[in-house]
């Protein structure tokens, strides 16, 4: 008989969703020839819009949300996996299309798998999570449009949240003057502590752009899209780049080509649903060489499963500093 065990389930109503505690088996996972014990996983910005259904994340019914996760392999049909290994998932769909990481026991495709750096703790990859591995991702693809420390600063939008303040740690270690927006001034300190130079109040970019603005820094990191990327990549040096990974403002971007043509500006589009393997294990194998993990840990809390859905309001609320683990 297969073990029981608890997941968190969103569940569609006449009403729209609800969210429960379940007890279910394995047998009640879907398809996939790896089958992981799952020990940590994290509460991303867009977990919060699959729990609270706030934007059609999810979309098979009902779900195990939890867009990434970390555990061990309990078996494994995979030629890159045996029963053993520490694995870590970020996207392809899992909490979204396929049971995801809220619950002790997730079955997925191993080609969705990467395995764990030996240098960091199961709980370190969810304290950096899907998060900061795209704030990783947006770091490398600065670094590869040939962004360097000397050609100036580069701003982090959003910065409080869990990929600016991921990324604000990796720049710093890196050499570079970190500039932090935020709407949240209070966490100044924070920020600072992080590794920020400087920081500026969320509404200096978040009003209706100018096609160009003052050239203020080289590149950027922008989770929040809309007017405040359309603001950021205005201000952006000549020869600059901008790495575009998040929505949080909207999916618009109200902007005009005089940044890419009279400036050269290059705009990055970062992905890190269906990222291929081999930028994924660059991405967590940089992770594990050019993290603070000091600095990892003064921007995470640990909360349990039970915590999870008012953690979820909560990041939609802008009221979550940095990261949240959670114990599975």
């Amino acid at each position: 008989m297969a073990d029981t065990f608890r997941a968190l389930m969103v569940e569609k109503t006449d009403d729209g969703q609800q969210t429960v505690f379940k007890d279910i088996t394995s047998n009640d996972l879907m398809d996939g020839d790896v089958l992981v014990s799952v020990s940590h996983s994290t509460v991303n910005y867009k977990d919060g819009l699959a729990l609270t259904g706030k934007a059609p994340v999810v979309r098979v019914w009902p779900i195990i949300p939890g867009i990434d996760f970390v555990g061990t392999v309990e078996s494994s049909d995979h030629s890159g996996f045996k029963a053993g290994d520490e694995v870590i998932l970020n996207g392809f769909g899992v909490g979204e299309t396929h049971f995801g990481g809220y619950a002790s026991k997730a079955r997925v495709k191993g080609d969705w798998l990467v395995k764990k750096p030996a240098g960091l703790t199961p709980a370190q990859t969810m304290a950096i999570g899907t998060a900061g591995y795209t704030a990783m991702l947006s770091v490398i693809a600065l670094e590869k449009a040939g962004v360097k420390p000397d050609q100036g600063p580069i701003i982090v939008t959003g910065a409080s949240g869990g990929v600016g303040s991921v990324s604000i740690a990796l720049l710093a270690k890196l050499g570079f003057e970190v500039i932090a927006s935020t709407g949240r001034p209070e966490e100044a300190d924070y920020l600072k502590g992080l590794g920020a130079g400087d920081i500026i109040e969320r509404s200096e970019l978040s009003g209706d752009p100018r096609p160009l603005g003052k050239e203020r820094w080289a590149g950027a990191v922008d989770s929040v899209g809309s007017k405040t990327l359309a603001n950021v990549i205005a201000s952006t040096k000549y020869g600059g780049a901008v790495a575009a990974c998040g929505l949080a403002q909207g999916m618009d971007l109200p902007t005009s080509v005089a940044p890419f043509i009279l400036r050269g500006v290059s705009l990055l589009g970062i992905d890190s649903v269906m990222a291929p393997l081999s930028r994924r294990q660059e991405a967590w194998d940089r992770l594990a060489a050019d993290l603070d993990l000091a600095k990892l840990e003064a921007m995470t809390k640990t909360i349990s499963l039970d915590d999870v859905p008012a953690a979820a309001t909560d990041i939609l609320a802008g009221k979550v500093r940095g990261r949240l683990v959670v114990e599975i």
